[in-house]
């Protein structure tokens, strides 16, 4: 993997593309996707107060953590993806929203296109959003 960062939407799947390829050919526990983080303006998309947005892929999983609303969102965006389930929703009491576990049995670009939308449709990130992956 030689890049780490996109803006264009072609970009941005290509670059989960990469980053799951990787995580599996280095047998790591996890590839990690972040927005940003000068992106968090505050005015538009993703409430900067709540950190930056991220989605974790691994073993077949995708998670993230997410408020009621972008729950709600995210189980929306699941009516498109049939091969992607909800298996496990996690709501500790130290913290607000909820962690999702999400199955994906899908190729890697499936799996990338779903992130792209989760980061468009769920997190309401701008449409050149800058994502990042921060762990392989």
């Amino acid at each position: 993997m030689t890049r780490f960062g996109a803006t264009t939407p072609a970009e941005r799947v290509r670059l989960v593309v990469d980053a799951i390829t990787a995580h599996r050919t280095r047998a790591s526990p996890f590839c990690t996707i972040e927005v940003d983080e000068a992106d968090l303006d505050g005015e538009s998309g993703p409430d900067p107060d709540l950190g930056v947005p991220w989605v974790q892929f691994a073993d077949g999983v995708v998670s993230l953590d997410c408020t009621d609303g972008e729950l709600e969102r995210l189980k929306g965006l699941l009516n498109r993806f049939p091969a992607f389930k909800i298996d496990d929703l996690t709501r500790p009491d130290e913290a607000e929203g909820t962690h999702v576990r999400i199955s994906a049995k899908a190729d890697p670009n499936r799996i990338a296109q779903f992130c792209e939308q989760v980061f468009l449709e769920v997190f309401e990130c701008e449409k050149d959003v800058r994502l990042w992956v921060t762990a392989v």
